[in-house]
């Protein structure tokens, strides 16, 4: 049941510099939105969007930056490079459902060098907790489908993909989660599931097929 105004606006998956690991899932049918870099947050990705939201494979191509006075409290440093030794390798970005503007989970703002000038993030109070998803708000965050036309990423999947309709995030938690996890779990957009390894399970049209598709290289399994 949802309980606060916030909505999926994409999730990040720590992956190896230069993202090979998005081949696979051009393999499995999707289409590749552009890349993307984030000066002054040392990180850069490859990118796969649909309707309502989008996937994001991410890494650091600049590691002074990323650990930087002004990256470094996000500890995608840490997050990155500690996916292979037990840090969470998963972000959940929420952004505003348009009934509320109200932050999902207690935040720090972040103003990343860049975003535009009076924007902004909300980045979770868990980010050092590295066994949990990074959780983020974006407040100027927006279906994929509605951007302006000469902005618009491809959203036609050979694969016949349209729309993340669920989000289900395992891993072994400790006994005591977040209060800001728990916050995200209320939005009912993410599902958190205790499991004896770090993997995402994404489902796409309300999963009318029955399908499971393990991506090889990655923690991520599409259910069509």
């Amino acid at each position: 049941m949802r309980t606060m105004g916030a909505e999926l606006d994409h999730i990040f998956i720590c992956v190896s510099t230069g993202g090979r690991e998005a081949d696979a899932l051009i393999a499995c049918g999707m289409t590749e939105g552009s890349p993307n870099r984030h000066p002054g947050q040392g990180t850069a990705c490859r990118r796969f969007f649909f309707a309502n939201a989008y996937l994001e494979l991410l890494w650091v191509n600049d590691e002074a930056e990323a650990r930087g006075a002004i990256a470094g409290p996000t500890h995608l440093w840490e997050r990155w490079s500690g996916r292979a030794g037990g840090a969470c390798p998963f972000g959940i970005l929420l952004r505003p459902d348009g009934e509320s503007d109200t932050l999902p989970f207690t935040a720090w703002e972040y103003r990343p060098p860049y975003l535009p000038a009076g924007l902004k993030l909300h980045v979770g109070e868990n980010a050092v907790k590295f066994a949990e998803p990074a959780l983020l708000f974006m407040p100027m965050g927006r279906r994929p489908d509605m951007a302006p036309e000469a902005t618009r990423q491809p959203m036609e999947h050979p694969g016949g993909f349209q729309k993340i309709t669920r989000v289900r995030v395992m891993g072994p938690w400790d006994e005591a989660v977040s209060p800001e996890m728990l916050d995200t779990a209320r939005t009912g957009e993410v599902e958190f599931a205790q499991a004896d390894r770090y993997r995402v399970e994404v489902g796409f049209d309300g999963e009318a097929q029955g399908r499971r598709i393990e991506i090889a290289g990655l923690p991520l399994v599409v259910c069509t």
